[in-house]
């Protein structure tokens, strides 16, 4: 028992040590480091097929059936010729490198933080202190819709291109829950006008080349707890789904409203074994905030012979659950099964 207590003190005494750096990992990644340190060591059960492509046709209908079938069986697919330019996405991904690796540190450190009421945050692991090891990514964070930041509050570096895209994928998102809710035999605008599409929040994830990859993960498993994720990354591999227990981004919310129809999938990040850095930008689409709005599963979408799986809840009451959950491998939804 005593060697338990003085390994969660030392286990404490790293995490507070690294956190309070500021500089996340890609810090240790410019120290050099070659060892990983403990608190990034994972358990080989969490390290123990290609995604559906979904082509935007001109025919709606084939279209419909796609994203119906993608939804179903993998809870994830990927979208082209959705009308964002090649430019702004690349412009994007630089945004998110030029953050992270931008000269001094000092420019990056002053937006440091774990109190996520403010507008911009860049952290290490919002988890640290909770999971069971951590990660090895740095992430800065921001909603951006309905109601978008000042630009004074946004970093110069950045700031331009996070206004820009944002208001693109909040366009995409609205045409997406159209043919969502074509998807789900419901009217184009059923989805939005029950304020899914309305909010936006942006988490911009920077994997630096980790020293030891076997040891540790980028992101653990998890479902998202949005309604619908849009997700935009460079061409540095480390995304696995999980589909009928193999790893190969419908969200939690949506598969509460549709009843299970519509599946959230599992997905983790392994560590980045490249000799670049990997980025991605996931855009959640959350409602509004704060969201009065009491959801459950769609009326349309139940029946004597399909009944209601979960109870109603609002949007605070399923955030504030996840919160004090941490990603264990369970799904959040079990704690509202009917």
């Amino acid at each position: 028992m005593e060697t338990t207590k003085i390994a969660a003190f030392e286990r404490i005494s790293e995490l507070k040590a690294f956190d309070e750096t500021k500089t996340g990992v890609k810090g240790l990644a410019d120290a050099g480091i070659t060892q990983l340190p403990r608190i990034f060591h994972d358990s080989p059960s969490n390290l123990a097929n290609p995604k559906p492509i979904l082509e935007d046709e001109t025919k709606r209908k084939n279209t419909v059936d796609g994203i119906r079938d993608a939804a179903e069986k993998w809870g994830f697919f990927q979208v082209v010729n959705h009308g964002v330019s090649l430019d702004l996405l690349e412009k994007m991904k630089d945004g998110v490198r030029g953050f992270n690796e931008q000269a001094p540190v000092i420019m990056k450190k002053q937006y440091y933080s774990r109190d996520f009421r403010r507008e911009f945050v860049y952290t290490s692991n919002f988890d640290l202190y909770t999971s069971s090891a951590a990660s090895w990514r740095d992430t800065f964070s921001c909603y951006m819709a309905p109601n978008p930041p000042k630009p004074q509050d946004l970093p110069e570096i950045c700031r331009d291109v996070m206004l820009e895209y944002s208001k693109q994928v909040v366009s995409l998102g609205e045409f997406l829950f159209e043919l969502l809710s074509e998807a789900l035999g419901l009217n184009p605008n059923h989805l939005k006008d029950i304020d899914c599409s309305k909010g936006l929040r942006m988490l911009c994830h920077y994997y630096p080349p980790c020293p030891q990859p076997d040891l540790t993960l980028g992101a653990s498993k998890h479902s998202d707890s949005s309604f619908l994720t849009v997700l935009l990354s460079n061409q540095i591999e480390g995304l696995q789904v999980l589909r009928e227990g193999y790893w190969p981004k419908f969200s939690l919310c949506m598969q509460f409203i549709t009843n299970d129809k519509f599946i959230s999938s599992e997905h983790r990040v392994l560590a980045n074994r490249a000799t670049g850095a990997r980025v991605s930008v996931a855009c959640f689409t959350t409602g509004i905030r704060p969201n009065p709005r009491i959801y459950g599963p769609i009326r349309e979408l139940v029946s004597e012979d399909n009944p209601p799986k979960y109870r109603e809840i609002t949007v605070k009451e399923f955030a504030a659950h996840r919160s004090a959950k941490r990603h264990d491998g369970t799904s959040d939804l079990l704690h509202f099964k009917i």
